[in-house]
């Protein structure tokens, strides 16, 4: 049998799809996190929800940028 390799686009394309996942998770922790101290300590207003959320996407954006940059497996 005939050995099949891996071609650099479709390397790329599960980096991408890896960095996308992650980010979404990590945006929605973010959320998740935020809605809950909203809810317990700051009488529901809405920063603790849009800044939980804003770290959220700038750690999976900042994991997303490194494992793009380097040559390691994800």
């Amino acid at each position: 049998m005939a050995s099949v390799t891996a071609f650099s686009e479709d390397q790329f394309g599960k980096k991408l799809d890896r960095c996308i996942t992650d980010t979404l998770v990590k945006a929605g922790g973010g959320f998740l996190i935020g809605s809950v101290v909203s809810l317990l300590f700051f009488k529901r207003r809405a920063f603790p929800l849009w800044l939980g959320t804003g770290f959220g996407f700038g750690f999976g954006y900042r994991n997303c940028e490194t494992a793009l940059n380097s040559n390691e497996k994800f």
